[in-house]
Formats: structure tokens, C-alpha cells, sequence
């Protein structure tokens, strides 16, 4: 209780610093006080910290990670380039990761062994997705995201997941990068032996999901998690803790690309991961509580509806 309030207390604080020294930038830049809409220069970081502290509620709720939802929400519905929501969307990512990574490493559930060969080849096509993102036209990018959160909706209505997947016999590159592991399961106390099989086909994979995810801000936990469980043969506990701690590499490569190019503004990326963080707080509260089914239903109804609107979007309708 006294971390959770701590937490809120610190984010609340590094908002109201950020809102709080804008003016004091706008007046340095020259900037107006009221955007060319007529709207005061706080509303939209305000509004900002709404949406996305219902987003982190739905996110926690529906098992997707706040960059899924974040980058055709907000590019769908809020007057901002999608550079900078592309940019402050792997942030927002990034920010969950770190925070739950070293966590998940002390459990023992994020396999470094699994994790290292995977963020080597993902992270460096990541910032190549990154440099493509950021050379295509924004039409072109918006066609090509709203396709793809509509293949996410498809994804999650379809997939599958084993929660102990058999593997019969290691293939011979993942016996010689040594990815295999041992943990102990919580709710039954067993101990559970796992090895990975398919390394080739997976690593190739991740060589698409890099690219994607630099490309579009999304993060990648969506496509993480059925590659490294459903294809490799993960536990299901291994891959998603691995997943996560795969995006604070991942998203950190691209993210660079997008601050370098200077598209990342403080006045989005603040309010977004305050009301991300804020929201996934009450989110945990609220996972006891909530049916699981339900909530996988509405995601799903707010990625079609955010897909559908990119699509049309990039079309021009």
C-alpha cells in the first residue's frame, strides 16, 4: 500500500512539474499560450492524462501491453503527428517494461538465456523499422497500421496459448546457445524443466516483429508471446515475463531513433506514461474483480474500432 501510494504521489508530481514549467518553455520559444484550435495550451496534455489512464486500466484488464492501444488511439483520435505518438508510444511501452523487468529477472521467470539472442536480432531490426517509419509517407504508415492492429484483433480472437508446451528434444542451435531453464511453478509448487525447440524459424520471426515494431511505436508483447510459447515451446509464465523484459531492449533501440529525429515532445510523453502507469495501478486493483472474458471483449472492440479508424485515416476517408 505505502509503494502504490508512493508511486502515485511521484507520478502525480512529475506531471504537475511538466505542466507547470510549460508555460515557462512557451514563453521562451515564443510559442502561444493557445493552439491554433483556440484550445489552452494545457487541455490536450490533460485530456492526454485521461484517455491513457483508462487505457492503462484496459491494458492490465485485457493482458496487452499500453503501446498496442496507445499509438492507434491516440493517432486515431487526437490532432498529433504520428511521429510523435509512434515515438511517445515506445516510451509509454518502455516505461512497463522497466518497471517490471527486474522484478520478473529476480523471480526467475525472465529467461536471460532466451531473452539475449532474441533482443540482439529484434532490437537491431527494430531501429531499422524505426529509420523505414519514419521515411514512408504518414498515409502509407497509417494504411499499414490500422492493417495491422486489425491482424492483432484477429490474433488475440484466434490464438491459442499452452501453458506448458511440450518439447520432446532441443534443437541443435538452441543446445548450443544453451536456452533452457528451470522454475519453480507458485500455484502448484512444482518444478518445472523447460527447453525451446523451432530457434531457426523463431528467430526469424523475430526479425519481422523487430521491424514492426519499430515502424509503428506499438511495442511488441502481442507477437512476443505467441512466437516464443505457441512456435519455440516456452512455458507460457516464461514467455510472457521473457516478453516483457525483451521490450525495455527492444523499444529502447527504436525509441532512440525517434529522440534523435526530435520526435519525442515532453508535453505528450509525461502525461502518457503518468496516466498509463496511474491506470495500470487501478488496473491491479481491479484484476480480482473483473471477468476476464468480458474485458478480452472490449480490447478487442477498442483495437477494431482504433484499427478501423487508421485505415480510413491513411485512405483518406
Amino acid at each position: 500500500m505505502k509503494s502504490i501510494k508512493l508511486s502515485s504521489i511521484i507520478l502525480l508530481s512529475v506531471f504537475a512539474i511538466a505542466v507547470l514549467t510549460a508555460p515557462a518553455f512557451a514563453e521562451t520559444s515564443g510559442a502561444p499560450a493557445v493552439d491554433g484550435s483556440g484550445y489552452p495550451w494545457w487541455m490536450w496534455p490533460l485530456v492526454l492524462l485521461v484517455v491513457t489512464f483508462v487505457m492503462g486500466i484496459a491494458a492490465v484488464l485485457g493482458g496487452v501491453g499500453g503501446g498496442v492501444l496507445f499509438v492507434p488511439i491516440i493517432s486515431g483520435f487526437f490532432p498529433f503527428h504520428l511521429d510523435f505518438v509512434r515515438g511517445t508510444g515506445l516510451l509509454v511501452a518502455l516505461s512497463g517494461a522497466l518497471a517490471a523487468g527486474p522484478g520478473l529477472l529476480k523471480m526467475n521467470l525472465a529467461s536471460l538465456r532466451l531473452a539475449i539472442p532474441v533482443a540482439l536480432i529484434a532490437s537491431t531490426f527494430a531501429i531499422v523499422g524505426a529509420m523505414i517509419g519514419l521515411a514512408l509517407p504518414t498515409n502509407v504508415i497509417q494504411i499499414a497500421l490500422g492493417a495491422t492492429i486489425l491482424g492483432i484483433c484477429v490474433l488475440m480472437l484466434t490464438a491459442k496459448k499452452s501453458e506448458f508446451p511440450e518439447v520432446r528434444e532441443p534443437d541443435k542451435l538452441s543446445s548450443v546457445l544453451r536456452i533452457y531453464g528451470v522454475y519453480q511453478e507458485g500455484s502448484t509448487g512444482q518444478i518445472v524443466d523447460w527447453r525451446v525447440h523451432r530457434t531457426p524459424q523463431g528467430l526469424l520471426l523475430f526479425v519481422i516483429i523487430g521491424v514492426m515494431a519499430g515502424m509503428f511505436g506499438l511495442g511488441a508483447g502481442w507477437a512476443n508471446v505467441p512466437v516464443l510459447n505457441l512456435l519455440m515451446g516456452a512455458p507460457l509464465k516464461i514467455s510472457v515475463a521473457t516478453s516483457k523484459f525483451l521490450l525495455s531492449i527492444t523499444d529502447t533501440s527504436a525509441a532512440w531513433i525517434y529522440v534523435n529525429q526530435g520526435c519525442v515532445i515532453p508535453m505528450m510523453v509525461v502525461p502518457s506514461i503518468v496516466g498509463i502507469m496511474l491506470g495500470s495501478l487501478v488496473g491491479v486493483r481491479l484484476l480480482r474483480v473483473a471477468k476476464p472474458g468480458l474485458v478480452r471483449w472490449i480490447v478487442i472492440g477498442m483495437l477494431g474500432f482504433a484499427g478501423l479508424k487508421a485505415l480510413t485515416k491513411g485512405l483518406g476517408f
